[in-house]
């Protein structure tokens, strides 16, 4: 049942994003700030964590979720470090998604010809 619940709220949250692309005349970046800056504030009301607890990766891995994992952890690096923790958090939480990200990211440009496009 994990899957399907994940399953079915990241189609959710993906068919909200696109009716949200093709109804607004935001730009895509936008869009993605936008995600992250509300996830950071789900996550700082309370909503995102059940959601997650409910969903797992369905909910954790769109940009809501990254927005919801800065959250995250500012909050523990403020309680640890104090005021510097403002500035710590985000990039100790999500350090490992975004490596992985870029490596695998090279790792695919390596074995796939990327095309430039005109």
């Amino acid at each position: 049942m994990d899957y399907v619940n994940a399953f079915w709220v990241g189609g959710v949250i993906c068919a909200l994003i696109q009716i949200l692309m093709e109804k607004t005349k935001l730009m895509p970046g936008r869009i993605m700030v936008m995600l992250v800056c509300a996830g950071a504030v789900l996550g700082a009301v309370g909503v995102y964590q059940p959601l997650i607890d409910f969903a797992g990766a369905g909910a954790s891995v769109p940009l809501l979720g990254f927005g919801n994992t800065l959250f995250k952890g500012v909050k523990e690096a403020i309680e640890t470090d104090g005021f510097l923790g403002i500035f710590m958090g985000g990039f100790t939480a999500s350090a490992v998604g975004i490596c992985a990200a870029l490596v695998f990211g090279y790792l695919a440009s390596l074995i796939f010809e990327p095309k430039m496009r005109k």
